[in-house]
């Protein structure tokens, strides 16, 4: 017997939809066991690397031609940027605190 057209069509679509759910279902499953504890692993490796070792910042050097200030900044005491981290960007005398 010969299948009709849109029987043929239809069979198409229904193998063509239950191999997406396996399609699903095999990501899902990817995520859930690899990729979650994957993330989590490098989490756990960048928090122990993190707590292992304090971070110094290098020597400060006073070069003449960095941190020049022509005129104060508008904002605050007029020798902080904007985004001032006094962890990170030292004054033009030095760090900033008895911390660094």
């Amino acid at each position: 017997m010969a299948a009709s057209a849109s029987s043929m069509v239809a069979r198409r679509v229904l193998a063509a939809a239950s191999h997406g759910q396996e399609g699903v279902k095999t990501w899902k499953m990817l995520s859930y066991l690899v990729a979650l504890p994957g993330v989590g692993v490098c989490m756990v490796n960048a928090y122990l690397k993190m707590t292992a070792h304090g971070h110094k910042p290098p020597e400060f050097i006073p070069y003449p031609h960095l941190r020049i200030r022509t005129k104060p900044w508008p904002w605050g005491d007029g020798n902080h940027s904007l985004f001032h981290n006094s962890h990170t960007n030292p004054l033009p005398t030095g760090y900033e605190g008895s911390h660094h």
